[in-house]
């Protein structure tokens, strides 16, 4: 069948919009880099800047040839619970899915292994960064999207037969992306234990600072813009008109959207900046960044529902759970060197439990059924719409909470006891960068010059070691 004119140009300005979405969210990686090297001391620099890379290029591979197909395969061969078809995309494109699409969901594939790399930072072999970076992004994190967000899925708001009547609002993946990667990162750093010198013998933290707060500050300004991909993004498409209406469609969500994504990451570093203010006694830049961040990890599973009072709402409390889960986490001597299993797995376990109680019905229609006035759908508990959406978010939480356990845990503590996981002592204090990768990050830095050592002493006692 010929395909008229206008449906060109429709499906032309929607392509176009889905891969600038893409192309933000993969700005995100450059912000994730960014974020990454400033938060951890100057010796492990280049490091943490490589693991970025082989985030991005590893998970690529690993994305085509089987993520995409456990994600959003389709046919007989499929189920609720995994896909079967599009290895290798093999039939991309078809009248679902493009080549487009694949590109937008491999963005967000390699953000959750970035999640990952910051939580087991200055510590971890580099070889196992490639092995827990393939099987993650090419395996765990796949299934979990064909749950929530393939037609097909047992959580997904599209199935046949919805979870509850209703199926789990994940819009952007507060859960899907961010609490799997924080899960996955918080089991690596709890099998290696904390850096050295971390806490005292007496249990109590030392303070190790990240070496650069403008890298830090970028690399946050860099991931806010990304996320104007990912959560508005999320819609695929931007030209589809809702019924009844002369001038509101997807567009119009679409910039609510970006609204409330901006409106609860400044919620939620205001917060943290007064926060911080009252329990260490100065204002924190390093803080108020991370701060953002949560703010924008929580309003991600229901950026396209809720109004923008509730994303502040949203903000606040992201806010108070993350300065919350900091100090339990030195409590309990857990050493996340970028706060990523606080931040993402706090701050994205609250976002899905936020948008069971905060969703809107009228937006949730236009999220899902194009604003159709015939549809009908639960929606959040404290708007009225019942316990349908708030019993979905719950069962998502737990589930990913348990499948990233029972697959990321044991790769994991088999890295540990095959001693592939965690580098020695002596390299340790040395620095990744001399003990892994040749040399510094930068030249003639007080830190290395004066605590650390030089790479030609490092040599020279490693080959003593060895002899």
């Amino acid at each position: 069948m010929e395909v008229s004119w206008e449906q060109s140009v429709t499906e032309c300005i929607n392509t176009i919009y889905l891969l600038f979405s893409a192309y933000l969210v993969f700005v995100m990686q450059l912000g994730f880099a960014m974020l990454c090297a400033g938060s951890v001391r100057a010796k492990n620099a280049t490091n943490i800047m490589l693991t970025n890379v082989v985030d991005a290029v590893v998970g690529s591979i690993s994305y085509y040839l089987f993520g995409f197909a456990f994600a959003f395969g389709e046919g007989p061969s499929s189920s609720p619970f995994v896909g079967a078809s599009f290895f290798a995309l093999t039939g991309i494109p078809n009248s679902n899915y493009d080549y487009s699409y694949f590109l937008y969901q491999w963005a967000f594939a390699i953000a959750v292994a970035g999640i990952t790399s910051g939580s087991i930072a200055e510590r971890t072999q580099f070889s196992a960064y490639l092995v827990f970076s393939f099987f993650l992004s090419g395996f765990v994190y796949p299934i979990v999207v064909h749950w929530v967000w393939s037609s097909s899925g047992w959580l997904s708001t599209s199935s046949s037969e919805k979870l509850f009547g209703s199926g789990a609002i994940d819009f952007a993946g507060s859960g899907v992306v961010h609490l799997v990667g924080a899960i996955a990162g918080f089991w690596g750093s709890f099998i290696q234990g904390p850096r050295v010198g971390r806490f005292d013998a007496f249990g109590k933290p030392v303070p190790m600072r990240g070496h650069n707060a403008t890298l830090v500050v970028l690399g946050t300004f860099l991931l806010w813009f990304g996320w104007f991909g990912f959560n508005p993004g999320s819609f695929n498409k931007i030209l589809v008109p809702y019924p009844n209406t002369t001038d509101q469609g997807n567009w119009t969500a679409v910039g609510r959207t970006a609204v409330t994504t901006t409106l609860a990451g400044s919620t939620a570093g205001i917060t943290t900046l007064f926060g911080r203010r009252l329990l260490v006694g100065h204002w924190d830049a390093l803080d108020v960044c991370n701060g953002v961040l949560g703010g924008f990890v929580a309003i991600t599973s229901g950026c396209a529902v809720v109004e923008p009072w509730a994303a502040m709402v949203c903000g606040f409390f992201a806010a108070w759970v993350l300065i919350g889960l900091n100090i339990l986490s030195l409590k309990l001597q857990f050493d996340d060197p970028l706060e990523a299993t606080q931040l993402h797995g706090g701050c994205g376990a609250w976002g899905l439990i936020f948008t069971g109680l905060f969703a809107k019905g009228e937006f949730v229609i236009q999220a899902y059924d194009a604003g159709s006035g015939s549809v009908a759908r639960p929606y959040g508990l404290l708007m009225g719409g019942g316990w349908g959406l708030i019993g979905c978010q719950l069962v998502e939480l737990l589930v990913i909470v348990g499948w990233v356990s029972t697959t990321m845990g044991p790769v994991f503590y088999l890295l540990h006891r095959m001693h592939l996981l965690r580098i020695s002592t002596d390299e340790e204090v040395a620095g990744l960068d001399i003990s892994s990768h040749g040399g510094y990050a930068y030249t003639a830095h007080p830190e290395e010059e004066n605590n650390s050592l030089r790479y030609l002493d490092y040599t020279r006692l490693h080959e003593q070691n060895q002899s």
